[in-house]
C-alpha cells in the first residue's frame, strides 16, 4: 500500500467518524424537538378533548357510570366549559343500595363512549334528581372520584 492509499483510507475514516458524529447530533436534535413538541401537544390535544363534551355528552355519560341512574333521562347544561355541568333528572333514580330519599351527597362516576370513566357527579339533592357533574381532573379535584378511577375501562354501569 502506497502512501497515498495510506492517506486516503485516513480520509475517507475522519470524513466517515465525522459524518456520523453529525447524523447522531441531529437525530439527538430531532428526538429533542419531537419531545419538545409532544410536551405541546399533549396537553393541548386533552384540552381539545374537555372542550369538545356537551350537555348531551355529559347527560349520556351519567346513566352508562351507574345502573341506578339508567333510564333517568338526565339533561345537563354547562356552569363552565367542559369541566363542570348542571344536570337534572326527568325520573328519579333506581332504588337499590341507597334508601330513596337519601341520594343527597351521593358521588357517581360518568363513562364516555369508549367505556372508560371520564368524570363524576355528585347528588345536589335528596331525592337524587340534580346532580353536579364534573368531567376529567375536576372530578378529582371536587373528590367525586379518585385519580386512579379516572381513565380506568367500566365496560357496564355500575352497580352497589
Amino acid at each position: 500500500m502506497t502512501a497515498l492509499d495510506r492517506l486516503g483510507d485516513a480520509l475517507h475514516g475522519a470524513m466517515s467518524a465525522d459524518i456520523a458524529r453529525v447524523a447522531r447530533r441531529r437525530r439527538r436534535r430531532m428526538l429533542a424537538g419531537a419531545l419538545a413538541a409532544l410536551a405541546i401537544v399533549v396537553p393541548g390535544a386533552a384540552l381539545a378533548a374537555n372542550a369538545l363534551i356537551t350537555d348531551d355528552d355529559v347527560a349520556k355519560s351519567l346513566p352508562s357510570g351507574t345502573w341506578a341512574l339508567m333510564g333517568t333521562q338526565p339533561t345537563c347544561t354547562t356552569v363552565r366549559e367542559g369541566i363542570e355541568f348542571d344536570c337534572t333528572l326527568a325520573k328519579a333514580p333506581r332504588t337499590g343500595d341507597i334508601e330513596p330519599g337519601a341520594w343527597a351527597g351521593t358521588v357517581e362516576p360518568t363513562v364516555d363512549p369508549t367505556k372508560h370513566v371520564n368524570g363524576g357527579c355528585r347528588s345536589q339533592n335528596a331525592d337524587g334528581t340534580h346532580w353536579r357533574c364534573y368531567i376529567g381532573r375536576e372530578a378529582v379535584r371536587q373528590q367525586v372520584i379518585g385519580p386512579d378511577f379516572l381513565g380506568e375501562y367500566a365496560p357496564a354501569p355500575g352497580r352497589g
